[in-house]
């Protein structure tokens, strides 16, 4: 799916380098002449009364010449003006590769049966392995290395992984270039030795339950396509199938899914879960909607296959998102007359949502998560930035009992919570703006302790802090603001400021501690992120607040959060810098077509920028629950008003701004970058240079980067903003370099 959170856990140092790196200014440059700009090809249409021309149509049709000739002009043209930033970039590189290296970062943390599975990147290692070790201790193996299939120009990425329930084997997908076009493996635990067994076609989730033999998991795949079908035809009409270890997949029976079961209803782009538990008689199947929160739930006893009579738990209209059971017990996570969710428990034996009973009633906390261990539910929530676990005690049937809170080591936000419904107790990763990311494991007795999975940065970062604000919207609405900043922090306004944000789907940017953040920082930059509606800050009714005709919202929201810290002096319009990410490329889209005098700088990294023609492509379809549809009027229209490639007025003085897409991007297409690209430079007036940035060996950002690309990205983008914004490492460097229109 389009969505995506991206954040890097690296390590930083202090003031004194910051300082060496700003006493030497480079010489002045000259720059290159940029490419031309394509020829325009018109077409026109008229809907709902809304008349529009795309000049670039044609770029969606990435075999043509002329396009395949942009990406690659523009390409040599961003990388020869990056170039030409000279030392002030080299050093700022050279920073960023020894803070990456300094520690490891972990991710996927799970448990099963008697360890611990998890990918980790050590410093030196190119991408992310995955690893396994025994929860009682000792060494960690390696158990899968992408970087033993990676080839000159090409590296691979374990895009997800599931051990069976007794840990003997792990199945876990693997992709080429960042295009996370899956394909299942089957490792051995005990051995590290690869089975036989391949399943292509199993993009984003891949295997999603192992069942008690420990020889057979559920899947997810999509079927070839047909002679003269279309490529955009390919993320959808999804089935489950079973697979037993050493079958040709081909001859899998599917069991749920498009097409199989006629007595559920099943859509295109409708996305197929079966889930055997070994704490339950109940096997649970879930209809995922696109990228919709919101999920219709079924569950069957016994044999489960094409004819399996399903039970309706719940529909998309019981605002249910997330589950788990015990024995005949279903525990739901909903926003059903609760915007900050709530979780209620319900028998499975009489499927009656009606007589469903609250187990955590909605607060102020917002609800994220839930978790079966043998002991109890584990229930993830968020106060503002700041996590918070709950544990209701449960009886051997599923009933839920009495409630305590786990006392945790320092406040910060929890990135996800991990159990055996097995065994006792839970794993959940603990971070902040300014701490390190650390694994902790809590038992039934309410102990905490260090799993020792990831060592804390070895990092000082006493000399940063962070502050909460909120920010005044356009309609009066106060948006909360993260800033993250070195202490002592003179509000002259003279410092660059980094604002990020994302807003959409109900996610959120949580605080999390970046080391590689500490090279923006220790030059006395500013890091914050705006909380815009469209995300979940505040539940279900802000992440409404900001979806398809109250899509609005989320830009003003951004261009508030702007427009706070330059009143507040932390930075000014010269030096304020906005980057937008996926689907946060509506966000800064729209934020420089509506304010392009707020900002300096813009990112737009692999960004929805063409929100109109977004349904044409491959991951479009799923997507419209979030942002609408072009078949009919309420969704044209809004998803014009979000479109940011619609909105470029020619003969506007644009901020500086750089694209970045991968070219295997399978969530937002890197077409929507492109014209977004021709169009600013046609446009601009501010001579300020408009990049495009391609990666031919990537996908979407840093979600299957290797190292090497995440570095050589992370020091593009500090470089382009830092230079744009008047840091002194570049002083000497003039900023508008474009032919002025």
């Amino acid at each position: 799916m389009l969505r995506c959170i991206l954040f890097v856990f690296v390590f930083g140092l202090g003031i004194a380098a910051a300082d060496a790196l700003h006493s030497s200014a480079p010489a002045a440059q000259t720059f290159p002449t940029p490419p031309p700009v394509p020829p325009t090809r018109p077409v026109a249409e008229t809907r709902y009364g809304t008349s529009v021309t795309d000049p670039y149509r044609y770029f969606e049709n990435m075999k043509d010449p002329v396009v395949i000739d942009f990406f690659k002009a523009q390409n040599a043209y961003a990388r020869a003006v990056l170039s030409r930033l000279g030392s002030a970039r080299e050093q700022l590189f050279d920073r960023i590769r020894v803070l990456d290296n300094t520690g490891a970062s972990v991710s996927g943390v799970t448990i099963d049966g008697p360890y611990y599975f998890y990918q980790k990147l050590n410093p030196g290692d190119n991408s992310p392995k995955l690893y396994v070790r025994d929860i009682s201790g000792g060494p960690e193996r390696v158990l899968v290395d992408p970087q033993a299939l990676a080839a000159a120009g090409k590296h691979y990425t374990i895009d997800y992984f599931l051990p069976s329930l007794d840990g003997s084997r792990v199945a876990y997908g693997i992709s080429e270039g960042g295009s996370e076009a899956a394909v299942i493996h089957v490792v051995d635990t005990a051995t590290g030795d690869v089975l036989p067994d391949a399943i292509d076609r199993a993009y984003y989730f891949g295997v999603t339950s192992w069942l008690s033999d420990n020889k057979s998991f559920y899947y997810v795949r999509f079927p070839k396509l047909k002679p003269g079908e279309s490529e955009n035809d390919k993320e959808t009409r999804a089935v489950a199938y079973l697979h037993l270890l050493g079958r040709d997949p081909d001859s899998d029976s599917p069991v749920f899914g498009y097409g199989v079961n006629p007595k559920v209803p099943f859509g295109l782009t409708d996305f197929p879960i079966v889930v055997y538990s070994p704490v339950s008689n109940y096997t649970v199947a879930v209809v995922g909607h696109g990228v919709q929160n919101e999920r219709s739930i079924y569950a069957a006893q016994g044999v489960i296959g094409a004819t399996t009579q399903w039970e309706s738990v719940a529909t998309t209209a019981d605002d249910v998102t997330g589950y788990d059971l015990k024995g005949s017990t279903i525990y739901l996570l909903t926003h059903e007359n609760a915007p900050s969710f709530k979780i209620v428990a319900r028998t499975l034996a009489a499927p009656n949502l009606t007589a469903a009973r609250d187990v955590i009633p909605a607060s102020r906390a917002v609800i994220e998560d839930l978790a079966v261990a043998s002991d109890g539910l584990y229930v993830l929530s968020r106060d503002g930035g700041f996590g918070r676990i709950t544990r209701v005690a449960l009886s051997a049937d599923g009933t839920p009992g009495s409630t305590t809170n786990v006392t945790l080591p320092f406040e910060g936000s929890i990135n996800a919570i991990a159990t055996d419904p097995r065994v006792a107790g839970a794993v959940f990763g603990l971070t902040g703006w300014t701490h390190s990311l650390l694994y902790y494991a809590v038992d039934a007795q309410g102990n905490v302790t260090d799993t020792h999975l990831k060592e804390i940065a070895n990092v000082d970062t006493s000399p940063y802090t962070s502050s909460e604000v909120q920010a005044r919207s356009a309609d009066g609405t106060m948006v909360p603001l993260s800033i993250v900043y070195r202490k002592g922090l003179a509000l002259d306004g003279s410092h660059p400021a980094y604002l990020e944000g994302y807003g959409a789907y109900g996610i959120e940017l949580n605080p999390a501690f970046s080391a590689t953040r500490i090279a923006w920082l220790e030059r006395g930059g500013v890091f914050a992120v705006c909380h815009p509606r469209g995300g979940g800050w505040y539940g279900e009714a802000w992440h409404q607040a900001g979806m398809i005709t109250t899509k609005p919202h989320t830009w003003q929201d951004f261009i508030a959060c702007g427009q706070w810290l330059v009143a507040h002096k932390y930075t000014s319009r010269a030096h304020l810098a906005g980057e937008g990410t996926s689907a946060g490329g509506i966000t800064i889209g729209r934020a420089i077509t509506t304010d392009p005098h707020l900002f300096a700088a813009a990112l737009d990294v692999v960004g929805a920028s063409n929100a109109l023609r977004q349904e044409f492509s491959p991951n479009g379809p799923p997507n419209t629950p979030e942002f609408g549809t072009v078949k009919n009027e309420v969704g044209f229209k809004a998803l014009y008003a979000m479109d940011a490639y619609e909105h470029v007025v020619p003969g506007t003085p644009y901020p500086a701004v750089m694209l970045i897409t991968g070219y295997n991007d399978p969530r937002v297409s890197s077409w929507e970058l492109a014209k977004m690209t021709a169009r600013l430079q046609k446009a601009t007036t501010s001579g300020r240079p408009i990049l495009l940035r391609v990666d031919y060996d990537a996908g979407h950002g840093f979600l299957a980067a290797s190292r090497a690309q995440s570095e050589q990205l992370l020091t593009d983008e500090y470089a382009f903003l830092l230079w744009q914004c008047g840091d002194p490492a570049f002083r000497g460097i003039p900023t508008r370099i474009f032919p002025r229109q």
